[in-house]
């Protein structure tokens, strides 16, 4: 291979793939891996859960320990790349070097939507994004008496349901008519509202935030959009993120709902990549549509599909989406885009809280939602993977099992 060296800005869960799966197809060359947070790079998802629990620990959370990245020449930087030289192909630090590459990787993620209100900067009121946010919240929810949680999809929802599972009585605002309307059919929210309904969880639909009241410095309350006051000694938000594409954007790169990259993963400069929460990409599973997705799954899938173009075999992205959300009991996984579904089947029972709803487009199915059915999400990523499709007519049919229908159906 030709390359030198590859740099990689961003030590999350996509910066990370890269590197790691450098070293496993034989890549030789120097590899530096740049994060701007302490300590050695870690997983995200259960930072609003169980690690906000204390179910597992600061070392559970790790990727890998740090002999593993001495073993594999595998170069950490805690710091800051503060610009990228196109022309000289280096990205200049904070610390003051300037590093040479000759591949970039732009893993760069993303940051929490900001709350809009006045006092949102009051103590007692967060975002949840990285490890120090979780440390710093922690002690916080578990002494915690009236919380009030603002935005109902994943994260809102998962610190809902810890911090009622902690004895908090829990108010969750939601400009929405639903929870997790974004990701979610309309029957998978119902089960997920009378869930939240059953633990203890007040949900608050159509309803926005005005101010957050606070004295000597802390939160001690919110106003809502229809004038009401809700006492609250804590405040979460979770409204979204906003692409981290400054660094790309002053570089002259392509930015659109994030880095532009084309099917390959490439930005507008053949000498550098996008990958992750950051990169906008033409999705397969959406018509090819420029698309950015925020999940485990395709950090690692795109960080694959980059390291094994520069080990010389290059390949369009097409992994399929897969998503999942831990709340109390209920473990969600969904299998694909359900983008402009048009159509549901529904099998399993809400009572038992174990439910899948199939998502179709016209006669296509697009997307699977499983409830507490493990099998049923592992069997729809195999059929939502390649043909032959699944019907509606069939799904609908008494007694249809999704996990026999995929057995019967492999090629």
């Amino acid at each position: 291979m030709s390359l030198a060296s590859v740099v990689i800005v961003g030590a999350g869960q996509a910066g990370f793939q890269v590197a790691t799966s450098l070293r496993q197809a034989g890549y030789g060359g120097r590899i530096s891996l740049i994060g701007d947070e302490p300590g050695l790079p870690y997983q995200r998802p259960p930072l609003s859960k169980a690690y906000l629990l204390g179910k597992i620990g600061a070392t559970n959370l790790l990727f890998r320990p740090e002999n593993f990245y001495t073993e594999q020449r595998i170069e950490l930087r805690h710091d800051r790349v503060t610009a990228i030289d196109r022309q000289n192909r280096r990205v200049l630090l904070e610390g003051g070097e300037a590093l040479a590459y000759d591949h970039l990787v732009l893993a760069t993620g993303a940051h929490n939507r900001p709350l809009p209100v006045p006092g949102a900067e009051l103590e007692g009121v967060f975002g949840i994004k990285t490890k120090i946010d979780a440390d710093t919240l922690a002690p916080l929810a578990k002494q915690a008496r009236n919380v009030v949680v603002v935005g109902a999809g994943f994260i809102g929802l998962e610190f809902a349901a810890v911090a009622v599972s902690l004895g908090s009585a829990v108010h969750v605002l939601e400009l929405g008519d639903r929870p997790m309307a974004r990701a979610v059919s309309r029957e998978m929210s119902e089960l997920f509202s009378q869930a939240h309904h059953r633990w203890g969880v007040h949900l608050d639909f159509r309803q926005g935030l005005t101010r957050v009241i606070g004295e000597n410095g802390r939160v001690t309350g919110v106003e809502t959009s229809d004038g009401r006051i809700l006492d609250a000694d804590l405040v979460v938000f979770g409204i979204g993120v906003i692409p981290n594409t400054q660094l790309a954007s002053e570089a002259g790169l392509d930015i659109a709902n994030g880095i532009k990259v084309d099917a390959n993963l490439l930005t507008s400069d053949l000498h550098i990549s996008a990958i992750g929460d950051v990169a906008c990409f033409p999705c397969l599973q959406n018509d090819e549509q420029p698309t950015r997705l925020e999940s485990v799954q395709n950090a690692v899938d795109q960080g694959r599909t980059v390291a094994a173009r520069l080990m010389g075999k290059p390949a369009p992205y097409g992994a399929l989406p897969w998503f999942w959300t831990d709340q109390g009991d209920m473990k969600l996984q969904i299998a694909g885009l359900s983008n402009g579904y048009d159509s549901t089947v529904v099998i399993g029972s809400p009572d038992s809280a174990q439910l899948s709803v199939l998502c179709f487009r016209g006669d296509q199915l697009i997307a699977v939602e499983s409830c507490n059915r493990p099998g049923d999400h592992l069997a729809a990523r195999k059929i939502l993977s390649r043909p032959p499709q699944l019907s509606p007519t069939e799904a609908a049919a008494a007694g249809f099992d999704l996990k026999a229908w995929e057995a019967a159906n492999r090629d």
